[in-house]
């Protein structure tokens, strides 16, 4: 899906980088989850996010506010504060570990952005150069400890199971309600209908 162009450029490339670029004014600080481990920069890190493209785009990890794939929210100039970086874990290199950072801390889509992250790595665990694909949301966001708590039992049940498709319980966080009232076993409002 392409993106939107903007009403300041001249064409809607003029608003992204090349994936193949790697360009830190665009990407994310790194937070708290990836302190004292090997950022990847240059090169690494446009690597390993031109896989991310591939398999966000084969995995439907798209962002909906901006109807793109969200790899490509690092390259976005608008958003230089907003996407993933990446770094290996410093006692275990076989373990990357990725840190979403949205671009607001109210941004409703990042429990869905960050699990589906989790599982579109995970789910094809070969075709990366590790064994395990980490991922927490950057505590910029009000709901961070919550959904991080989700996503570390997300990591825990798919070691058990070796299924990223496991469901958690109770996984009210983020979600809609619509989601919610699928999930009740009484409807969330109203008398029942009798048809």
């Amino acid at each position: 899906m392409a993106g939107f162009p903007s009403p300041f450029a001249d064409s809607a490339d003029d608003i992204f980088d090349e994936y193949g670029e790697f360009v830190p004014e665009h990407i994310p600080e790194s937070g708290p989850f990836l302190e004292n481990h090997e950022l990847l920069d240059d090169d690494h890190h446009v690597t390993l996010h031109e896989l991310t493209k591939e398999l966000f785009e084969e995995r439907g990890v798209y962002d909906m506010t901006f109807n793109y794939n969200l790899a490509r929210l690092n390259l976005d100039h608008r958003h230089p504060d907003a996407g993933y970086r990446y770094a290996e874990e410093t006692d275990d290199q076989s373990i990357l570990r990725a840190e979403f950072t949205p671009t607001t801390p109210f941004c409703p889509q990042s429990h869905t952005l960050t699990i589906g992250s989790f599982r579109a790595w995970n789910g094809e665990i070969d075709r990366l150069d590790y064994d395990l694909v980490r991922v927490h949301l950057h505590p910029m966001h009000h709901q961070s400890a919550a959904i991080n708590e989700q996503l570390d039992k997300l990591e825990e049940k798919y070691l058990e199971t070796g299924s990223v498709m496991v469901m958690l319980e109770n996984n009210r966080i983020g979600s809609n309600p619509m989601e919610r009232a699928m999930r009740e076993k009484e409807p969330s409002r109203g008398p029942q209908s009798p048809f």
